[in-house]
């Protein structure tokens, strides 16, 4: 079982994000990924939303940093560390622009892109930018196909029911041959779409007995991830005994990758609790070697 970090700073969520992410900017951001990726984590997170209405964003927030413009400068700081959307709403682009501007991502960051991948539930925003909420989830897939067909290719070439190219060329593009796609979802229908179009599912906001017998019953093939949320933030710190007891549930819920969030007080405090979990982490399953193994 491995552990990324969703990102502090990238998002606040009102009675989630710590009172020190309020002043916080992208060299605290920058320190902090020099540690996960020196201590040998997972995967970074970055969310998208273009724009949250401003009712909705006292519940949702209203910050979320670019991805693609975060990822840019945590690439150039670091080493190893994936760089996971967490996640890119699909019907917000054109499969080829995904390819496009994420497949630059991989060529500058190494082959280190994660694409997490989601349908997305906000119809203000999408109505803003003019794509098509109703109908979402059938453009989905076929826009996830379109972009498996699409990444780690000079010139793709895709015919669906709703995205049709081919005579394009792409470049730069991806330099992993398969680039990893993570499907975001709390339903049923969301896990069959990450086993039929993906390489793994991050799913949110499901009790942790009915994740387990949802990864269960879909008996998923050797390779695939569950990215399973940790359910809290954690503080390998101050409740070490707690956070052991939010891994295990994870792991034997099915993970193979946990995301947690880290309760923290600053970035000195940040840091020193991404250290604190490693050696937790470990007492679970034993040493980790490198982020990738």
């Amino acid at each position: 079982m491995r552990i990324g970090i969703v990102s502090p700073v990238v998002t606040k969520v009102p009675g989630v994000h710590s009172t020190w992410e309020r002043s916080a900017g992208i060299e605290e951001l920058g320190r902090i990924a020099e540690v996960a990726d020196s201590l040998g984590f997972h995967h970074l997170t970055c969310s998208e939303h273009v724009a949250v209405p401003t009712d909705i964003a006292e519940q949702r927030g209203g910050t979320y940093w670019d991805p693609l413009a975060t990822f840019g400068y945590l690439a150039a700081r670091t080493t190893r560390i994936r760089l996971a959307t967490r996640v890119l709403v699909v019907g917000y682009h054109h499969p080829l622009e995904i390819a496009k501007r994420y497949g630059t991502l991989d060529q500058v960051s190494g082959g280190r892109l994660t694409l997490g991948l989601g349908i997305g539930s906000l119809r203000e925003e999408f109505e803003l930018l003019g794509a098509q909420f109703d109908g979402r989830g059938a453009r989905a897939d076929d826009a996830i196909a379109a972009l498996r067909a699409a990444l780690s290719q000079p010139e793709p070439e895709y015919h669906g029911e709703h995205y049709d190219f081919s005579g394009f060329l792409v470049d730069p593009h991806a330099v992993q041959p398969r680039v990893p796609l993570w499907i975001g979802g709390r339903t049923p229908r969301s896990l069959r779409r990450a086993l039929s179009y993906g390489d793994g599912w991050v799913p949110f906001g499901i009790p942790t007995d009915r994740l387990a017998e949802m990864v269960t019953a879909a008996n998923p093939p050797a390779g695939f991830e569950i990215v399973l949320p940790a359910g809290s933030t954690l503080d390998p710190i101050g409740s070490p005994e707690a956070g052991e007891r939010v891994l295990r549930r994870a792991r034997d819920a099915g993970a193979t990758l946990v995301g947690t969030g880290i309760t923290a007080t600053s970035t000195d405090h940040y840091c020193e609790q991404l250290a604190a979990l490693r050696q937790l982490a470990e007492k679970i399953d034993g040493p980790w070697e490198c982020c990738d193994e």
